[in-house]
């Protein structure tokens, strides 16, 4: 198997190769393909594959339309990272002083080459090294100097070049060029036309500067801002900061104003205050970074907090003004528990950093400084109120237990506990022909109270559940209830996660007994037997995790014992396979089988499933393994084997 993964691996690189440099050639050809996020994504993953391929080193090409110059100073692509967490790790090994924060500008770089103050030559950004002299259409630019001046109106003697970014306004791009796609494509396109065309709709934004002659201007990276804009150039406006989270803080507030501004920016350039020529001078500068933005990301304004009942668990839910992720609209987001709620300091009118990366599910990252983040919004200080924490079980009238990963209602005969717990175990085991409404209408007759009780059903006691009146005084038959009542009957041998995960244990699913058994812990009794501290040194345990695993398995033992004990039950314990201690998570469609039969191969091989990647996944099944998916690009980033179905069923088969 290791030879075909490494061909699978080989070709998967050089495919990545190609799409990269065909996208790359498209973007700096003013027709880009693809989306700047799933461009990062075959990046990423190239990354993660290939670390050193020489392609991560190299920047586009032009289109050979003009004249080539070489550029005066370094124009390589920058480190980048894509969320708060990534920015941290590379923090961690750069800890400056003050941090100078600039915006990312999403345009297309020039270079203004200068001999004493007079512009000689205007070169786009090509290769890193050479690009296309576009002298002529850049003086059509707004913001491009053909000389340089100083406030008295003397020629400053300068010789070198000004790096900015080509742009084009929201409002221009509505006006004149509504049929492109973006304003980075219009701006592009116009600025290597070789009639020059539309070049006065453009303008150019300075950040960068180097003299190639003489003294420097400037002394570090502030004062290269300043002289930059004491040269008539409009220039990138500048933060400072001085520590990696007020970075990100500012990064929030920046996020919040983005839409208003009069240009794009897809995120903010990071660096120290000196001026490093070795570090500029290298392929991929170390010394800055690039803090991007994400479409998966959203600041917004919590309105409520609600509280989601599901069995004995109360979570509590954000409502927010609507926002945009990932194609989206998004209003709620779960807030986990009470715990993580009070850590992130929400309240009821606070600013929040909304996520959704790659997930489904959208997830609250932070709270902005009540000050901070209401300001920015244009909105009231001291509007904020906290959120109200139920005290009480809204079914039984029991006292809720805050413990703070957890509030729950702790009385175990709570009808809404009992209901929830049957639901659960018709799912987990999957009884497909037994829906909720029918276990509803069970549990309210009382017939059904207990998980024992689903298999002393008769056909005769479900077929009122199938017929109207008038049949049952014919006596017909239900092929409804007979069909539910072989159902049952045809589950009463279950793996031994199944059956644990299936008696509702808070955050206890399949996935996480099954680590248990592979850990160790291969029969009912020894799971029922195992001490806290031995579970919590479970990988993805922990003590909190731990607490709750033991506590409910304790809560459950006696009816887990006695479906056991009295045949109702057969629990298949663990005896290895194939596949035992291996995970497998299955993503797009399947040839040869259903995604439920895979699964069910994969548990009987002794195997375990899950439903998204993770650093501890074993393989993820996918028949398209060169996708660009957020579940391939996960599983290359750590290091997780993609195998296509074929692949599957050998490792299946032994």
């Amino acid at each position: 198997m290791s030879d075909l993964f490494d061909i699978d691996e080989t070709a998967r690189i050089n495919e990545l190769v190609s799409l990269i440099t065909r996208y790359q050639k498209s973007y700096y050809n003013g027709e880009a393909e693809i989306s700047d996020a799933a461009f990062d994504a075959l990046w990423d993953e190239l990354k993660a594959k290939d670390p050193h391929n020489p392609i991560l080193l190299r920047v586009g090409a032009d289109s050979g339309n003009f004249r080539k110059a070489r550029h005066v100073m370094p124009m390589g692509s920058q480190e980048k990272a894509a969320d708060p967490e990534q920015f941290l790790v590379w923090a961690r090994t750069h800890q400056y002083a003050e941090y100078l924060i600039e915006y990312k500008l999403d345009g297309a770089s020039l270079e203004l080459q200068y001999q004493h103050g007079v512009l000689v030559r205007a070169v786009t950004r090509g290769d890193g090294s050479v690009g296309d002299d576009i002298t002529a259409n850049a003086k059509k630019m707004h913001g491009v100097q053909a000389a340089l001046f100083d406030a008295q109106g003397a020629r400053i003697d300068f010789t070198g070049g000004v790096r900015g970014e080509v742009i084009m306004t929201h409002e221009v791009h509505s006006t004149y060029y509504a049929d492109k796609a973006n304003c980075r494509n219009a701006a592009n396109g116009l600025m290597k036309r070789k009639d020059g065309v539309g070049c006065e709709h453009l303008s150019l934004i300075t950040y960068d500067a180097l003299a190639t002659e003489g003294a420097s201007p400037f002394s570090d990276e502030e004062e290269k801002i300043t002289w930059l804009t004491s040269c008539g150039f409009t220039t990138v406006p500048l933060h400072i900061a001085s520590t990696a989270q007020a970075v990100i803080d500012y990064r929030a507030e920046v996020m919040e104003k983005r839409s208003t501004l009069a240009y794009d920016i897809d995120g903010l350039v990071v660096k120290e205050r000196a001026i490093n020529h070795a570090d500029a001078a290298r392929a991929r500068p170390d010394r800055q970074i690039a803090f991007k933005f994400s479409l998966e990301e959203a600041v917004t304004t919590v309105r409520s907090v609600e509280w989601s009942v599901s069995g004995a668990t109360y979570t509590p839910v954000a409502v927010f003004d609507a926002v945009q992720l990932a194609g989206t609209t998004v209003q709620r987001a779960s807030l986990a528990n009470p715990l993580t709620m009070r850590k992130l300091g929400l309240k009821i009118g606070s600013r929040v950093v909304v996520v959704k990366r790659g997930e489904i599910i959208p997830k609250i990252e932070s709270v902005l400084s009540e000050t901070h983040g209401q300001e920015a919004a244009g909105e009231r200080v001291g509007t904020t109120a906290a959120v109200v924490v139920p005290t009480v079980c809204e079914t039984c009238g029991t006292l809720l237990r805050d413990d703070g990963t957890r509030l729950f209602c702790p009385n175990k005969q709570c009808s809404k506990r009992v209901l929830h717990q049957i639901k659960k175990w018709v799912s987990v085991i999957d009884i497909r022909d037994v829906g909720e409404t029918l276990i509803t209408a069970l549990f309210e007759s009382k017939r059904v109270t207990a998980i024992s009780d689903l298999y002393t059903l008769t056909v005769e006691e479900l077929a009122p559940y199938f017929l109207q009146e008038e049949a049952l005084l014919k006596q017909k038959d239900s092929l409804g209830a007979q069909k539910v009542f072989d159902s049952i009957q045809n589950h009463r041998t279950v793996p031994l996660a199944a059956f644990v995960a299936g008696f509702d244990i808070e955050g206890i699913g399949e996935t996480s007994v099954q680590k248990l058994i592979d850990a160790g812990f291969t029969t009912l009794e020894a799971l029922l037997a195992a001490p806290q501290e031995k579970i919590a040194a479970v990988y993805g345990f922990a003590d909190i995790m731990a607490s709750v695993a033991v506590s409910g398995l304790q809560e459950n033992a006696a009816e887990m014992r006695a479906l056991v004990a009295s045949g109702t039950i057969h629990v298949q314990e663990a005896l290895g396979g194939a596949l035992s201690g291996k995970s497998f998570c299955f993503t797009g469609e399947l040839r040869t089988m259903k995604r439920a039969d895979a699964e069910a191969l994969v548990k009987k091989a002794g195997g375990s499933c899950k439903s998204s990647v993770t650093k501890d996944l074993s393989y993820l099944v996918t028949n398209d393994t060169t996708s660009g998916s957020s579940k391939n690009v996960k599983a290359a980033q750590y290091g997780v084997q993609i195998i296509d179905e074929d692949a599957f069923i050998a490792l299946v088969n032994g």
